[in-house]
């Protein structure tokens, strides 16, 4: 069984024991989480399509760490101009592990 579930404004696809990273949340380390916003559920085939959600699904989750993703080097360059400019980036991320899904 899985799900299409939207978190932070991004959709991910989770199953049961999973682990993801998805940006910041506001949540406290080992505490559980639900998103009710689920989109799409499969059950072994059979799949429930929501309209824009699917109706009683929810999905839990407990907060494992947060995290700083990896740096992204974002360099900017105008030719024949002498003009460079560098900068670093690195995106703050939440772990979480998926406990339940409830279609």
């Amino acid at each position: 069984m899985y799900a299409i579930v939207e978190i932070a404004g991004q959709q991910f696809k989770v199953q049961q024991g999973q682990k993801l990273f998805v940006h910041r949340l506001e949540a406290e380390r080992g505490a559980e989480v639900e998103f009710e916003k689920v989109l799409l559920v499969d059950n072994d085939g059979a799949v429930v399509i929501g309209t824009p959600t699917v109706e009683g699904a929810k999905v839990t989750a407990e907060v494992v760490s947060h995290v700083k993703g990896d740096k992204v080097i974002v360099f900017h360059k105008k030719r024949r101009k002498g003009y460079r400019k560098r900068n670093g980036h690195r995106q703050y991320l939440t772990e979480l592990k998926i406990n339940k899904v409830v279609a």
